[in-house]
């Protein structure tokens, strides 16, 4: 059980804030080095946008639930086989828009059949595709953008750029203007053997997280909100969490990058060059979600497990984006994706915009969300005729919501757009001690992402604390 904020000891050799995927993985790393970690949530959940909640006897996983098969290695590596060996395949992605309609594995193999079979593409165009995608890295050129990309390879196939873009930008927030490494890196990894998910949910995972972290001795701290990163001649010396000041040697924030430059930290403690670049990093999307628990003793057909569906007649990053989208995908959790509850849950994602919600009326809001929820419920019928009567509980969460419970800027889904990067990766070079992991630059979005950056933070942690 997580300690209260009475119990706690009054110094740690690191400290985390927050307990996103990143969070928790560097807590897990750093404390199975050896290091005395404390673990720091504002929520009484851990797992940041990585969570759940529970309605009339339905668990609600938020976000979607598919990540590449790197998954699988990450895990065993650094978490534990158990962990790893409820990581299952997601076999039928399904697209249905007016440009066309398909089911598909979602990997390397499927996709070339694809793109040579329905889309009439030439063999040898799809080959130099994948090489080329497959080779990007993070020091790559990032004057390229990803309609760029598309364009040398598809020119003037939007439907191919859809098929190809679609998921990406559900997956990570991306546009057509970012660059092509961020879409290439992204891809790749996807492409390597399709979609995975966590069999059991999101509840699961994290509470066999939570055992590990215990496990291996890390001071778990939930509904403790970090007030203050407390820095001292250049060096981080603790936080402040409930008027109370607990020390540490290293401080490692899973808050948002943004967050902790501007709200945790004070501008005196960096430089001036540092302070310009990091102001401007931009914050990227944020999302809207519908979840519609399906009745007790009803079934619902299988038609797929991620539905990227649309009526936009092309791919368009604004219209994705747009208040009132034609665009959205369903996750569709059979009681083969939670074993045991013989229940049905279906999610509806949207990419959106924190302004769109943050300027309306208490009235309108609300408004806005219940025709959320009743467009939504509308586009499911398509697909499954007769599913509105077979829903007992409908609701929706915006952009609003995710900042409410994450506290992102913004109620941010993906982090930073590419620059966040940088920054993320040389705050401790400013500030001694200081470290941060979280969402940014697109690539280290997503549950994969989020953990592998959990790992790199948490060497550089170490390397700090020995040295």
């Amino acid at each position: 059980m997580p300690a209260s904020l009475k119990e706690i000891k009054e110094s740690y050799d690191v400290i985390i804030i927050g307990s996103g995927l990143g969070g928790l993985t560097t807590a897990n790393r750093l404390a199975y080095c050896g290091h005395k970690v404390l673990l720091l949530e504002h929520h009484h959940r851990l797992g940041g946008l990585a969570t759940w909640f529970k309605r009339r006897g339905h668990i609600f996983d938020v976000s979607l639930h598919g990540f590449p098969f790197g998954m699988i290695k990450t895990c065993r590596k650094y978490w534990n086989k158990e962990i790893m060996e409820s990581i299952v395949q997601l076999p039928n992605i399904v697209f249905k828009n007016p440009q066309f309609s398909l089911t598909t594995t979602f990997n390397k193999v499927d996709f070339t059949k694809l793109l040579e079979s329905d889309f009439g593409i030439k063999t040898e165009t799809i080959e130099r595709f994948f090489t080329s995608v497959s080779s990007m890295n993070f020091f790559d050129d990032q004057s390229m953008t990803t309609k760029e990309l598309f364009e040398e390879f598809f020119p003037g196939r939007s439907d191919v750029h859809r098929l190809l873009m679609e998921p990406i930008t559900y997956a990570n927030g991306s546009t057509m203007d970012d660059p092509a490494i961020t879409y290439g890196i992204v891809f790749s990894n996807f492409m390597n053997k399709g979609v995975f998910t966590f069999s059991g949910g999101t509840d699961k995972l994290i509470g066999m997280m939570e055992k590990e972290l215990i496990k291996n001795g890390v001071t778990i701290c939930t509904n403790a909100k970090v007030d203050k990163i407390v820095i001292e001649d250049g060096k981080v010396c603790g936080v402040v969490v409930a008027d109370k000041k607990i020390t540490s040697t290293a401080v490692v924030s899973n808050s948002g990058i943004t967050n902790t430059i501007f709200n945790l930290t004070d501008k005196k403690h960096f430089s001036d060059e540092f302070f310009t670049k990091a102001k401007e990093v931009r914050v990227n999307n944020s999302s809207c979600q519908v979840y519609m628990g399906i009745k007790k003793g009803e079934t619902i057909e299988d038609v797929g497990d991620l539905l990227f569906t649309s009526t936009a007649p092309e791919f368009d990053s604004e219209e994705l984006l747009d208040l009132h989208t034609r665009s959205k995908t369903f996750s569709i959790y059979y009681p083969k994706t939670r074993p045991g509850l013989e229940r049905y849950t279906i999610v509806a994602s949207m990419n959106s915009r924190y302004s769109d919600w943050d300027n309306l009326s208490a009235d309108e809001y609300e408004k806005q969300k219940q025709e959320l929820i009743s467009r939504s419920i509308k586009d499911l019928e398509m697909y499954l005729p007769g599913v509105s009567a077979k829903i007992d509980w409908a609701e929706a969460a915006t952009p609003k919501t995710f900042n409410t419970y994450t506290l992102h800027t913004r109620g941010t889904s993906f982090g930073t757009k590419f620059e966040g990067l940088d920054v993320s990766r040389s705050i401790h070079k400013e500030i001694g001690g200081l470290f941060h992991v979280g969402s940014v630059g697109i690539i280290m979005s997503g549950w994969l992402g989020a953990i592998n950056y959990g790992v790199i933070v948490s060497n550089d942690v170490d390397c700090y604390l020995r040295a």
